[in-house]
């Protein structure tokens, strides 16, 4: 079974100016079957995960062209990224004789960080690079697209689609994540992530980041995952895992650009020196983390300890992938101060600043407490909105709304 995904109709568009489409993103979100979905009869489609494949596109870009020629879909691009002056040759070729060159070229890549450097220099101007993730809820209950926003009318809006949902059915969606395999397919969950951790670390990692202690790493992500939704601190990762600061920055820096978790930069200005510059992450897939975790159900991860780091991942990871099948960059913060008065996301849009916060339970008692706070950034704060388990839009007063978390 397949589910349409949101991207789908940025894909399409941005085929039509520019010659090389790129869809990068996690390890087994789905890259390759959305674009073998959405390929023409014409497009010819080749994996660099083949052997022979890869050993021309190695040794003779020029003939594996010719072999293939366009339009064409090039699967697990990252392997040979010295295929990107070839294509860019053939590009700018095309285009001199003015030939239509919109679409020429479709990349798929688990490996962001293998590619951007190259793709930046070689293809700057010719090539729409999107983030794909996991299924997002609207995306499995095939609700319209819809970029995230908080205001009243867009958050309106957007509870005429949502399917109401109680606190149990919430647990089961993070518990399960959003691999399209997992949720389209029978297969065992422990299974699935097995093999998945077994292959990012063994094949992705060892192969394209000369990561030497595969043991530690898979230590470190452990670690990583325990710690969702909480401050990025180097040292003490280092500390925890028993490698130096420096390894411990390099393979966090694996770990956002291969997808597998977002870092969020903390809002701050020259206005005032009492803010927190140390940035929080989130893991992209709450099942991996979960499974990670070793929660056994959905119903542990609900009553445990972490199950405010978890609802709180979820509600942002969802948001941010609202703004990836937009096509866009997602342009939240979080607020904290040396006081420890947080606003868990900030949505800043030019002048005006909407704060959101985050709470798993149904009734939060005085949400809206460090809101005020914000006035000191000489922003126009909008009505804050708090994202928890209400039934329905409503008021908390007459500058703060509660959000259903269904309706992510």
């Amino acid at each position: 079974m397949y589910i349409n995904r949101h991207l789908e109709t940025q894909i399409l568009e941005a085929s039509q100016y520019y010659p090389v489409v790129m869809v990068c993103g996690q390890r087994q979100v789905g890259k390759s079957t959305m674009l073998n979905h959405l390929r023409e009869k014409e497009r010819r489609y080749v994996t660099l995960d083949d052997m022979n494949a890869r050993r021309l596109a190695e040794q003779d870009a020029g003939l594996f062209f010719e072999t293939y020629g366009a339009p064409l879909l090039i699967d697990e691009f990252q392997r040979v990224p010295s295929l990107l002056l070839e294509m860019k040759r053939i590009v700018d070729e095309a285009a001199l004789k003015g030939e239509e060159t919109g679409g020429m070229y479709w990349l798929t890549g688990s490996q962001k960080f293998a590619m951007m450097k190259d793709v930046s220099e070689s293809l700057a101007g010719r090539v729409a690079v999107f983030d794909l993730s996991g299924l997002s809820t609207a995306e499995v209950e095939d609700r319209p697209a819809q970029l995230f926003h908080p205001s009243l009318d867009s958050l309106r809006e957007r509870m005429h689609d949502c399917e109401q949902k109680d606190i149990h059915q919430i647990y089961e969606r993070i518990f399960r994540g959003g691999m399209p395999r997992l949720i389209t397919t029978g297969m065992d969950r422990e299974r699935f992530y097995m093999d998945y951790v077994n292959t990012y670390i063994e094949r992705d990692i060892k192969d394209l980041a000369q990561v030497g202690k595969l043991n530690a790493f898979y230590d470190f992500l452990v670690f990583m995952a325990a710690r969702t939704s909480q401050e990025l601190r180097y040292e003490e990762i280092a500390s925890a895992v028993g490698v130096s600061s420096p390894t411990a920055k390099a393979w966090v820096t694996i770990l956002e650009r291969s997808g597998v978790i977002y870092i969020l930069r903390p809002y701050f200005t020259n206005i005032t020196s009492r803010l927190v510059k140390t940035p929080k992450f989130y893991f992209m897939d709450t099942g991996l983390a979960a499974y990670l975790c070793r929660w056994p159900t959905a119903e542990t991860l609900e009553n445990g300890a972490m199950d405010g780091a978890f609802f709180e991942t979820y509600v942002v990871t969802e948001i941010i992938k609202s703004y990836y099948n937009a096509g866009k960059r997602p342009n939240l913060y979080f607020y904290r101060d040396v006081d420890k008065r947080e606003v868990d996301l900030l949505v800043v849009e030019g002048e005006n600043l909407y704060p959101i916060e985050i709470k798993k339970s149904k009734s939060p008692a005085h949400p809206d407490k460090n809101f005020k706070v914000l006035d000191r950034l000489h922003l126009k704060v909008q009505p804050g909105i708090v994202i928890c388990m209400s039934d329905e839009l409503v008021p908390y007063n007459r500058q703060t709304w509660l959000m259903p978390a269904a309706a992510l």
